[in-house]
This record gives structure tokens, C-alpha cells and sequence, in this order.
């Protein structure tokens, strides 16, 4: 039983004292063993647990300064070996009292120092937690820790690791005063009076038996206080060369850089000092060896040197140094992450609510950390991806999805917006980032000011290499030919002393200038201000066929000159500015005031404008007054393009009025303008520019209180029909179907299923929520800075604001999960469906729409149908469009109903849902909500498309059967029979329905925003359906639109891996087979062409008799749509595993048989491993997300450890069990980053769901390291999964190691030493934070 020490314990240890030391001076030649014996068996004896704190505060106090005898000195060294004193206490509470009095006392300063020199790194915890904290306590308590670092709970680790610390800083400080030179540092070091801090070191030395000779001698206190500086810098040095000193020093530069500053300060002027005395010259050798100690804690890294294997595994440069001529490694697979981003994003059917510029901006960041990478390496990995996308559009199927435009726009303004964003983080400070990564070849491109922005110059000047990729389509040939000639105009008017930018040269358009994308991408950098007019100096960049072009005359005057002269907006204008990219952001803005105050036909035709070629294609337009290279991306970006995309935004929200309730005759007059702007933002490639761009939530919190407006407001009789452009009906129409397609209202019912943040992934609560974080991150960020006033009047939305579509919200919802009989309406509801069946019978009573037989239904506007005679007009009800849609359900239930009794034909049926939409277009979005909901529910009859009753697709039907059968034969996908065979082609009624009312809209530029819902809805509906379903709706549409017929046929090949599992492993397996080439020794056209283009395709679809396609594009295009997207998970890391298995065969097979021998193949081998691991994680993270991700660190991965397998025969070996493991540890660590990136700057609720999963599965592997888990998976797999994770996580992803628990990294690190992988342990635990500081401390002994 334990004691506490009292008053009495003290006393008799105290007279113990004061009787050996009387008697060591009767007789010196006493041992002090026996002493010190005696006193462990005394305080044993009284039950006084040990080390003792209080025992080394009273010898302290006895030996400071009262009793400062040469035998206490000794005492304390006996004693503090044979762990009767704790070593950091007693060296605590000495240095506390002794340095700061050493003038006055310098004999006990030099006692102190060698004994500091002997026990410094002396730190073994006891198993007492309470005397682990007495001790913290008072080490606390004397060095006050807990006030300078605001630490609040001080563990014994923690103050090991400062004390050695603030020990380094007071010993140089020492040195520094009692050499005379005085000095002020920005913070002072507790330890020392009237100086400033110092850092720590290491090593052992007895007791110095001279100057204790010394002091028996009468030394005098001058030659003492002479000396002693001498060998403070002496037990400088060795404490500063040893390996512990290195790693405790390290811990505080990466935890605490801000007060590492203060050693770097005290650094730098140790190596500033001339010492001129001949005594002092003496000690510069020591002083250079000093400070280069203290600089290889910079430069110091952890190595597996017991394993050389898995260190090369961890270590990518010894990869890369095989790629790096020619550029290969920029061409390597493993930026294929870039590709498969860019592809993915050009599907409209998926429009991201996440700025593809901010989804760039860290990948960029990512992959340049996961590779390893250059800056010029990474940027130029980044055009040539971007390139590929612009080039795979060379010969596209034509159809109703986004085409060259928005493509282009990934190359000209996505990718540059992302770059600048890398350039200004780069630029600003961050501190607390301070991370100690691997000492690599790159190491002086992260430290010296401005390389990112030289290595982004040299990347677009090394893109001259790679002609094949830089020819410009024909879409921007004449703007190609234009930045060319623009820049041989500099380069004419430099020489000849004109000065003149050239901006306003237009030279003959017809002569050929050798313009290609280079000069695009140029000209949008300049625009950015992230480089300047210097480049059109490179050689080569110019044709000098083109410089006599350069003083050319200007053939005709640009509309914008003529629209800045102060010309009115007359129709021959308007179309000329509309089609031609405005020069710069002046036009624009005068735009924008003209679209806000001008005159009621001006302000349409400027919203036109705006909506024109400046929003689709401006990405080069030249800035007046390009900056400097040494400016460069610290100036806000001029370019007008992403500017239009702001100011259209704007205009949406600008007209709005404060409160959403009473009178909306303010909406009502800037109806035209607010009309122009929905149609010319309603086209697919725009708003799916919009989409890239980020602003989805913007304009969905925008297009609400449009649509509560126009909405609520009952049209007179002179609002519909004449001017349908502009009426009431076709605004709310546009603004309504524009909100549908951005939050999906057309999606499958179990899509809402999916939820994210407590509100439902796609619902219109999680789009205004993403806009509500938006605008309270604005907010916070403004009151951090005042100057940032541009988003003050962006206020947060929310649904219950907007009461009249918060109830078709809510009905809608209703509907999806139950019928429609199970819903309590109102009579008014009831009522206005009866009007509206009125008007549909009315109108098809008189015939006055479909004159043509059901086969082959009528096309036509979707508004021109509007009656314009004053009977019809007044037929038609004049209802608030909020009260049609309300009860358009019932409407389409009673009819649908009609139809399945006989009551109305099927003709019929086609015409009423057309008048509905001719009525009012808005329709079209209950139609498709209502006909989803019915045909998943499965409740309706099956009707034969036979071209009497329904359209038929017979005609065509067998040819389209044939073509998806062979583009999916193609990919290696073995189709189940989809063909009807003798069998009547059915569709049930709801789908007939939707899709025969489909083929009745005219392909028209102002109808995309029909088709672009309505195509997404035929996909969804499809669904529900059986397989073939998708072919007779394809077989219709291509009967219709033959120019789509390559579209229909590649759309129609996705719908098999729905619900199709074995089809997805098929294709999985193939873009695993295209991306590798001939790893698996195939003679398949798939491996034709490996990496990105045998993936993805140079083009969308290859030349042939049919449409074919990559098995990448195919897979990318059908991801989203996978039934059971966590099947994914396990067919991915299958492949991952398996083609490391393959690559280790081939090893084997070429007579390698042992781990040691090539290592140049084997590091080849790693590469190729890491390239399969990385398609692995970008198909993961693309098909399933955050979902997948966080599905294979909890579930998947674990599994994977805990079964066994059998791996193929001739793979059984070493190297095959090391790749695999290495292969799931860089799966699982490039999936985690590309969706939680590798730094901190996350939203909350990213930030905690990475920690949360992160933990889980470090917490599992802990689990395992203490044998409460068995496993089944090989020994030599784990061991390498373990050990290439951590190291992998301690390299690349620092910041992640400090988001774990402290205890679960302590497990690991054990578990580690166990393995006598000391170091990676203690690089583990350094990473951890400065929580994980004392348990480093704990595994400093290992060394």
C-alpha cells in the first residue's frame, strides 16, 4: 500500500542526508552505493512509491544554493540511476534554478551541465499514472509549459519533449550572454533571465571528475564562469548530434513551427557571428557542428532501413526516376484520375452541385502530393488530360448532351480558374500547415518563392511537344488563328518600337496563322494574370510566315467597338453581339447596367447578349493591361468569362424583392429580361457551363422566388397566347423545368433514399443547403475582412419561404411514396382538375390537335400550339400556374384511368398530355414526376407498341437490338438475349405514354430545355421497366431523329448494367484490360491501345460500321445508374488484387525469384501496381463517391484481410503477397484523398466524416496489431498492407495521421516496434500532432 509523503517522511529522509554527507567529508573514499541503497530500502519501508517527486524537489531545494556541496552532486547522479529520482524531474527543477543564477553560481552551473549531458534522454514513465502526473506537475509547475505553449493538460511525454526544447534554446542562449553578445529574440526562454530561447540534444558523459578536482582546489569563480560557456557548447554538441535529439527536435518544428521560429532565430545568428578572439576562434568548429545539427532537423527523414522492399514501396521517386525522359512521366497512368474526372464530368444527365474548379484545385493538390510530382510535372499532366478531353470530341454522336462548348470550357476556364486557385493558396500563409515531408528532389521547388507559377509557364512552353493534341477543332480555328496573330502583332510592334499590345489588330481571317490550342490556352493565362505577354517570345511560338501579317489593317470595325461608340441595340447588332465573345469585362458590365436600367426593349436584348457567346465560349479574351511575371496570381482574375457567368447569376437574383409575400408587379415588369435570361441559359451546353462552374445552388436559391412569383400571379387573358414568349406561363415554365433539371425532380424514387447531411443527396433541401453553407461561409469570411463586401447581400433561402412550392414540393413527395388515392386533397384541388379534364376534352372533341394517327404523332413548338383565336383563349382556364400543377396528378390519373377502360384512345391520350403542355410547359414536370412514380410502382397494364394502339419501333428495333449487342460485345460485356423476338413489343401505359408524348416535340435550339428533362425522365422510367424497355424507346426516338441514331444506340447500352451485376464486373474487368495493355497477355482490340486512350478512347466513338466505345467512356456513362452501386467496391479491389497477383507472375516468370534481385523490375512492377491502384480508386470514387469510399475503409478492406484466398497458381510468392499488400494500402489512400483531399481546409461535414472513417479502420488495424482480431489473409500481405499504409499516410497524408486518436496511434506504433519497424513507429507518432507528442517521448528509447 502506497504513502503519501508527509512532513515526517521528509525530515527523516533530510537528516539521512546531512549524516552521509557529514560523513563523505570525514571519509572520502566512501561509495555512495550504499547510501542510495539505503534510501530505497528506507521509503520503501514506509511504503513511498518510486521514482519520488517530492524526493527530488527536497534534494533540489537542499542543493540550491544552500548545500551545493561536489558530494550532492554525485548523490543525484547514484540516485538517478538506480531510478530512486525520476531523471526529467530532477533535470527540471535543477536547470530552473541553476541556469538562470549560473554568474552567481558557477560551480553548480558546471555540475549541471554534465550531468544534463548523462540523463537528458533518461525517460522511462513509471507504471503509476498518479506519479507520472505529480511528476508532469512538477516539471510544470518550475518551467510553467502549460502557460507559454497553452497547453492545458500537460502529460508527462509533453513535457519531456518541451523541456529538451527550451533546454537547447537556454544553452545557446548561455552561451551567447556570457560571451557578451547581446541580443533580443522575438520570445524569451523561461529558463533564461534576460534572454531568449534555445534547443535541445543528446548523448552521455560521467560525472566531470576535473572540475570537481577543481573545485576542491578553490577554482575561482572567474575561471569558472570563463569556462563554463566552452563546455556548454560542448554538451551543445552532444546533445544536438544524437538521432533522439533530432526526432524530439523534429516533433516541435512540425507541431509547434511557430515556436521553432525561435530556435531558427537563435540559428541564424550563431552562424552570423565572426568570432574574432583568438580564444573564441576556437570554439566556430564546434559552433558549425552545432548549427548543422539544428539545420538536419529541417532536412532529417525516416527510413524503413530494416526493409528495403517496402521502403522502395513507399518512396515513389525511385519509381519515377525510371519515367523521367521525354516526358513520360507526365504521360504516366498515374494522372489518370485527371482523365477520368473530366470525362465524367461532361455527362449532363449528372449535373454536379460542386464546382469543377474547386474539385480540380485539389486534385491538383492531391496528385502532385501522391506523385510526388513537380509543379511543371503536374500542370502539364493537367493541360494534356484537358486536351485529351477536347480531342475525344473530334467526331461525337449528335444528341442532346453537352458538345465541344463545355469541353472547351474545361480547358480555357476550369482548368486555369483551378490553377490560379493553387497559385493564390500557395501564396497565402499558412503556419499552422507546417508539415515535415519527405526530404525529396523536389524539395527546393516547394521552398523557393514563385516555382509553381515558373513550372506552370514551362509546362504550357513544353506543350509545343505534343502537337498531335494541340489542333484546334473547327469551332475555334478562326479564334486559334487569332491569338496567334495576335501575338506576331506584339512581337512586329516590340521590335519596331510602336509599343502597341496588338489587341486591336485584325489581320485577313482568311489567311492561315497556324493557330492551335497552345495559343488559346496562352491567351486564357494572360487573362488570368497567370503569365504574361512574355511568352509570345518563345521560339517557335510564332510562325514567322505570320509576322508580315502583323501591321495589317483592320478589315471591318467589331460590333462590341460599334456597341461601345453608343450605337442602340437594333436586331442586326444584337445578333452580331450575341454570336461574337466580348474583348473584356468593360463590355460586359456595360451590359449588365443596361440588362438592369435600360428601356424596356433594350434590357431583354442585353440579357440576350450576356446569355450569347460571352457565356458559352469567351474563355480567351485578352485583359487591356496583362501584369507582370512577378505579379502573377496575386491580382484578381480579369477575365470576362467566369465574370458573365456572375453577373447572369446576378441578374436572376438581382429583380427579387426583400420579402417573397404581397405584390409581385415589380417581378411582372422585368419579366422580359428575367425570360431572355432563362432561355438563354436553358440550352444544355450552358447549363452545363454553369454547372462547371459551381453556381448550380446560386441559381437554384435564384430561380425560387421567380417561381413562387410567376407561379402565384393568375395570367389574364392577354398574358397567354400572342406574346407566349414572354407570358406568364412560359416565364414560370422556364424558371420552373430550369429548377427541375438542376435539383432533379425527374429522379428515380429511390435516389431520394440517399442522404447526406440529414437531407436527402438531390432534393431541393440539400441543393439550398449547399447555397445556405455557401452564404454563411461568405459571411464569416466578410466579417474576417471587411473589404469583401461582393456577396453582403446574399442571404440565405429556405423552402418554407416559398409556400406555394413548398406544397407541390411536399406533394410531389406524397405522391413518390405512396398512390395518389392515399392522399387527402381539398375540393379546390379537385375542382381545378375538373376545368382542366374540361379543357382536354374539349380539345379533343373537336380535334383540334392531332390530325395524324397514333403511329405517328404530330410535331410541333411546345408553345405554337397555344390557340390564338378569342374562343379558344377563353376556353382555356386562367388559372395560377401553382394551382394547374397542384392538380395535374388527379387529372393524370383520370385519364391514364379513361384510357385503360376504353374510354379514351391512345391517340387521345397523347393529345390531352400534349394540349397540357402546350397550355402550360411547366406541365411537362407533373407529367414526368406523376408517370416515374407509376411505372416504378408497377400498378399499370402493359401496352402493345404496334403502330395501331402506340407508336411502333419495329421498324428499327432489330438494328438497334444488334448495334448495343455489339458495342457491349465490343467491351468484353456478355449480353443477356434482350431481343422481343416473335413477342409483341409492351411497355407499360405510363411509359408508352411519356415517351409517345416525347416524339411530339420538334428538335429545336429553344426546345432543349423539353428534351433535357424529357430524355432523363425516358431513362429513369426506363428503370422500372424490363431490359429491352430502353431499346423501343431508343427505336422511336431514332425513327424520329435519325441524326441522333448513334446517341440512342450508346444510351441504349447502358441500361443492362442497372440491375445487371455480372455485366459491371465484365466491364470493370475491361477497363481494367484497356488501361493495362497486355498484362494479361490478350489478343483483344481492347488492348489496341493502353493507358488513358485505350481506357477512354481518343475519341467518343471509334470508326466503324457501329458506334463503339471505350469501356471507360461506356462505364463512366453508366456508373451513376448502377442498381447496387456497393457491388462495385468488391469487383474493383478483385481486379486491383488480381493484376498485382499478374504483375508478380511476370516478375516470377522472368527468372526473379528473390525479392532482392532487379530492383529496377521490381520497381517497375510497383509502378505498374500503383498505376492499377489508382484506375481502382478513380472508378471507385467516380461510380459511388463518399458512399464506396467510406464503404471499403470500413467493410471492404477489413474483409479483404480477414478471408483467405487462394492465389493463382506460379503467383504463390514473396513478392506476389508485398504487391498486393502495397496495392490495397495505395487504394485505399489515393480513394481517400481524392475525396477528402489531403489537407485541412474541408467543410465541417467532410472534415468529420473523413476522421470518423479514418479512425474506424486505423482502429480496426490497432485491433489486430493486440491480437483481439485474428486473421486469415497471408502474414506477408498484412505486414505489407500495415506497414505501406502507415508509411503511405506518414509521406503523403500527414495531416490525416493528426485527426487520429492518440491511443489508437499508440497501438499502432507498438505493434510496429514489435515488427522492429522502430522508425516508421516513431514517424507515426510525429505526425500525430501535438497530442501524440507523449507518446513519441515514449518511443524515443527504441533508437
Amino acid at each position: 500500500m502506497e504513502l503519501e509523503w508527509d512532513e515526517g517522511v521528509r525530515e527523516g529522509v533530510l537528516k539521512r542526508l546531512k549524516c552521509w554527507q557529514q560523513q563523505q567529508q570525514q571519509r572520502s573514499t566512501k561509495p555512495l552505493t550504499p547510501c542510495v541503497t539505503e534510501l530505497v530500502e528506507h521509503l520503501n519501508s514506509l511504503g513511498i512509491a518510486l521514482p519520488s517527486p517530492e524526493l527530488g524537489e527536497l534534494i533540489v531545494s537542499e542543493i540550491c544554493f544552500d548545500n551545493n556541496h561536489p558530494w550532492m552532486w554525485k548523490f543525484m547522479h547514484y540516485a538517478l540511476s538506480s531510478r530512486l529520482l525520476f531523471p526529467l524531474q530532477l533535470l527540471s527543477l535543477l536547470a530552473s534554478n541553476v541556469i538562470p543564477h549560473r554568474h552567481a553560481h558557477p560551480h553548480a552551473y558546471a555540475l549541471f551541465l554534465p550531468l544534463l549531458a548523462q540523463h537528458a534522454f533518461s525517460f522511462r514513465p513509471t507504471p503509476s499514472s498518479p506519479c507520472n502526473h505529480k511528476i508532469a506537475s512538477s516539471v510544470d509547475a518550475a518551467l510553467r509549459f502549460s502557460e507559454k505553449y497553452e497547453m492545458r493538460d500537460m502529460e508527462l511525454g509533453h513535457a519531456f519533449v518541451l523541456f529538451f526544447y527550451e533546454v537547447v534554446l537556454a544553452l545557446i542562449d548561455c552561451v551567447l550572454i556570457d560571451w557578451g553578445f547581446q541580443v533580443a529574440f522575438s520570445e524569451r526562454t523561461c529558463l533564461v533571465a534576460a534572454a531568449t530561447a534555445g534547443a535541445g540534444g543528446e548523448d552521455c558523459m560521467e560525472i566531470d571528475h576535473d572540475v570537481t578536482q577543481g573545485l576542491k582546489n578553490g577554482e575561482s569563480h572567474k575561471q569558472l564562469r570563463k569556462r563554463n560557456p566552452f563546455t556548454t557548447l560542448e554538451v551543445l554538441e552532444r546533445l544536438t548530434e544524437s538521432r533522439k535529439a533530432t526526432i524530439l527536435l523534429q516533433s516541435v518544428l512540425v507541431n509547434m513551427p511557430e515556436k521553432f521560429n525561435c530556435l531558427q532565430q537563435r540559428l541564424q545568428y550563431l552562424e552570423s557571428l565572426e568570432l574574432v578572439s583568438s580564444e573564441l576562434k576556437l570554439a566556430n568548429q564546434i559552433l558549425t557542428k552545432v548549427s548543422a545539427n539544428i539545420r538536419g532537423v529541417s532536412c532529417f527523414d525516416y527510413c524503413l532501413s530494416k526493409h528495403q522492399l517496402v521502403r522502395m514501396l513507399v518512396d515513389v521517386r525511385s519509381c519515377k526516376k525510371l519515367l523521367r525522359c521525354n516526358y513520360r512521366f507526365c504521360q504516366s497512368s498515374c494522372w489518370v484520375s485527371f482523365d477520368i474526372y473530366m470525362e465524367n464530368a461532361m455527362d449532363s444527365r449528372q449535373i454536379p452541385t460542386k464546382s469543377a474548379i474547386d474539385v480540380l484545385t485539389e486534385g491538383i493538390k492531391t496528385l502532385q502530393k501522391l506523385n510526388q510530382a513537380s509543379w511543371q510535372e503536374t500542370f502539364l499532366a493537367l493541360w494534356l488530360s484537358a486536351l485529351r478531353l477536347v480531342q475525344r470530341e473530334r467526331d461525337p454522336p449528335e444528341g442532346p448532351i453537352p458538345h465541344l462548348l463545355a469541353r472547351l470550357s474545361v480547358l480555357l476556364s476550369i482548368v486555369p480558374l483551378a490553377i490560379a486557385n493553387v497559385l493564390r493558396d500557395d501564396s497565402e500563409p499558412n503556419p499552422s500547415s507546417v508539415q515535415m515531408s519527405i526530404e525529396s528532389e523536389y524539395r527546393h521547388e516547394k521552398k523557393s518563392d514563385g516555382c509553381m507559377k515558373l513550372g506552370l509557364i514551362s509546362s504550357v512552353q513544353v506543350l509545343g511537344h505534343f502537337s498531335g493534341l494541340l489542333c484546334p477543332p473547327a469551332l475555334v480555328i478562326d479564334a486559334a488563328n487569332q491569338a496567334a496573330r495576335k501575338a506576331a502583332s506584339f512581337i512586329y510592334n516590340s521590335m519596331n518600337g510602336k509599343g502597341e499590345s496588338g489587341t486591336g489588330i485584325h489581320a485577313n481571317t482568311n489567311t492561315k496563322a497556324g493557330g492551335n490550342l497552345r495559343h488559346l490556352i496562352v491567351e486564357a493565362c494572360i487573362a488570368r494574370n497567370l503569365m504574361d505577354t512574355s511568352v509570345y517570345f518563345w521560339p517557335g511560338y510564332v510562325s514567322t510566315s505570320v509576322m508580315p501579317l502583323s501591321d495589317s489593317s483592320p478589315l471591318e470595325k467589331s460590333p462590341w467597338s460599334i456597341f461601345m461608340e453608343g450605337t442602340p441595340l437594333n436586331n442586326t447588332l444584337i445578333n452580331s453581339l450575341t454570336v461574337t465573345p466580348a474583348p473584356s469585362l468593360v463590355e460586359i458590365e456595360k451590359l449588365y447596367y443596361i440588362a438592369l436600367n435600360g428601356s424596356d426593349v433594350e434590357r431583354p436584348a442585353a440579357a440576350k447578349i450576356l446569355c450569347g457567346a460571352s457565356l458559352s465560349h469567351g474563355w480567351y479574351i485578352q485583359v487591356a493591361n496583362p501584369i507582370p511575371t512577378r505579379d502573377i496570381g496575386h491580382r484578381k482574375s480579369s477575365c470576362k468569362a467566369e465574370h458573365v457567368v456572375q453577373h447572369v447569376v446576378k441578374l436572376l437574383a438581382s429583380p427579387v424583392c426583400p420579402s417573397h409575400f404581397g405584390s409581385w408587379s415589380h417581378l411582372v415588369d422585368n419579366m422580359p429580361m428575367l425570360s431572355a435570361v432563362l432561355r438563354g441559359t436553358s440550352s444544355i451546353d450552358t447549363v452545363h457551363i454553369l454547372s462547371l462552374h459551381g453556381v448550380v445552388p446560386t441559381v437554384a436559391a435564384s430561380l425560387l422566388p421567380l417561381c413562387e412569383a410567376f407561379g402565384s400571379i393568375k395570367p389574364t387573358s392577354n398574358s397567354t397566347g400572342d406574346e407566349s414568349s414572354t407570358s406568364i406561363y412560359m416565364t414560370f415554365s422556364l424558371a420552373f423545368l430550369f429548377l427541375i433539371r438542376l435539383w432533379k425532380f425527374c429522379r428515380p424514387p429511390l435516389d431520394q433514399c440517399i442522404t447526406e447531411l440529414g437531407v436527402p443527396v438531390g432534393g431541393l433541401e440539400y441543393i439550398l443547403s449547399l447555397h445556405n453553407n455557401r452564404v454563411m461561409f461568405s459571411q464569416d469570411k466578410m466579417k474576417s475582412n471587411p473589404s469583401l463586401s461582393e456577396s453582403a447581400s446574399v442571404k440565405p433561402v429556405y423552402i418554407d419561404s416559398f409556400p406555394k412550392l413548398r406544397a407541390l414540393y411536399c406533394q410531389y413527395k406524397s405522391c413518390v411514396a405512396s398512390a395518389l388515392s392515399g392522399i387527402s386533397t381539398g375540393n379546390s384541388i379537385h375542382q381545378t382538375a375538373n376545368i382542366i379534364l374540361s379543357m382536354i376534352y374539349q380539345k379533343i372533341t373537336k380535334g383540334g390537335i392531332s390530325s395524324s394517327s397514333s403511329s405517328s404523332p404530330t410535331g410541333g413548338n411546345a408553345c405554337s400550339s397555344l390557340i390564338n383565336s378569342a374562343e379558344d383563349a377563353f376556353q382555356r382556364p386562367m388559372l395560377p400556374a401553382w394551382e394547374v400543377l397542384e392538380a395535374l396528378p388527379f387529372v393524370l390519373e383520370s385519364i391514364l384511368t379513361a384510357c385503360v377502360h376504353g374510354r379514351l384512345s391512345s391517340r387521345d391520350l397523347t393529345t390531352g398530355l400534349r394540349d397540357l403542355v402546350d397550355f402550360l410547359p411547366a406541365s411537362l414536370a407533373a407529367i414526368i414526376d406523376y408517370f416515374s412514380s407509376e411505372v416504378t410502382r408497377g400498378v399499370w397494364k402493359l401496352v402493345p407498341m404496334n403502330g395501331t394502339d402506340w407508336p411502333s419501333p419495329a421498324a428499327v428495333l432489330q438494328s438497334i437490338e444488334s448495334e448495343i449487342k455489339a458495342i457491349l460485345t465490343h467491351v468484353g460485356v456478355e449480353v443477356p438475349n434482350c431481343s422481343s423476338g416473335g413477342s409483341p413489343v409492351m411497355l407499360p401505359l405510363p411509359m408508352a405514354a411519356l415517351v409517345s408524348l416525347s416524339i411530339t416535340f420538334k428538335l429545336e435550339k429553344s426546345l432543349e430545355y423539353i428534351h433535357a428533362i424529357t430524355g432523363a425522365a425516358l431513362e429513369n422510367c426506363a428503370a422500372g421497366c424490363p431490359w429491352p424497355s430502353m431499346p423501343i424507346i431508343g427505336s422511336l426516338w431514332a425513327q424520329k431523329v435519325r441524326r441522333w441514331h448513334n446517341f440512342i444506340v450508346v444510351s441504349g447500352s447502358r441500361s443492362v448494367f442497372r440491375h445487371n451485376n455480372e455485366c459491371v464486373a465484365q466491364l470493370l474487368r475491361s477497363c481494367f484490360t484497356s488501361f493495362l495493355g497486355t498484362l494479361y497477355g490478350s489478343t483483344s482490340k481492347l488492348t489496341a491501345e493502353c493507358s488513358v486512350n485505350g481506357l477512354l478512347g481518343s475519341s467518343i466513338t471509334a470508326p466503324g460500321p457501329y458506334p463503339y466505345v471505350a469501356p471507360g467512356f461506356l462505364f463512366l456513362r453508366s456508373c451513376r445508374n448502377i442498381h447496387n452501386v456497393q457491388y462495385v467496391n468488391g469487383i474493383i479491389v478483385g481486379l486491383v488484387i488480381e493484376c498485382s497477383n499478374e504483375l508478380a507472375g511476370r516478375r516470377m516468370s522472368a527468372g526473379f525469384h528473390h525479392v532482392k534481385s532487379n530492383e529496377a523490375s521490381l520497381s517497375l512492377a510497383a509502378q505498374r501496381t500503383k498505376e492499377v491502384a489508382t484506375l481502382g480508386a478513380s472508378l471507385l470514387c467516380t461510380t459511388g463517391g463518399m458512399l464506396l469510399v467510406q464503404e471499403l475503409y470500413k467493410e471492404t478492406i477489413p474483409t479483404w484481410l480477414l478471408s483467405s484466398r487462394d492465389v493463382k497458381q506460379n503467383n504463390d510468392s514473396v513478392v506476389s503477397y508485398i504487391l498486393e499488400g502495397y496495392a490495397m494500402a495505395y487504394l485505399l489512400i489515393l480513394s481517400g484523398s481524392i475525396m477528402w483531399g489531403v489537407g485541412t481546409k474541408l467543410p465541417s461535414g467532410t472534415l468529420t466524416r473523413r476522421i470518423r472513417t479514418i479512425e474506424i479502420h486505423l482502429g480496426f488495424l490497432a485491433e489486430v496489431m493486440e491480437k483481439k482480431i485474428s486473421l486469415s489473409c497471408n502474414p506477408i500481405t498484412w505486414k505489407t498492407y500495415v506497414c505501406c499504409l502507415v508509411g503511405l499516410m506518414v509521406n503523403l497524408v500527414p495531416a490525416w495521421v493528426q485527426e487520429v486518436k492518440v491511443d489508437t496511434l499508440r497501438k499502432l506504433a507498438r505493434g510496429l516496434s514489435i515488427w522492429n519497424e522502430h522508425e516508421l513507429a516513431l514517424s507515426l507518432l510525429h505526425r500525430g500532432g501535438t497530442a501524440a507528442m507523449g507518446a513519441l517521448a515514449e518511443f524515443v528509447n527504441v533508437i
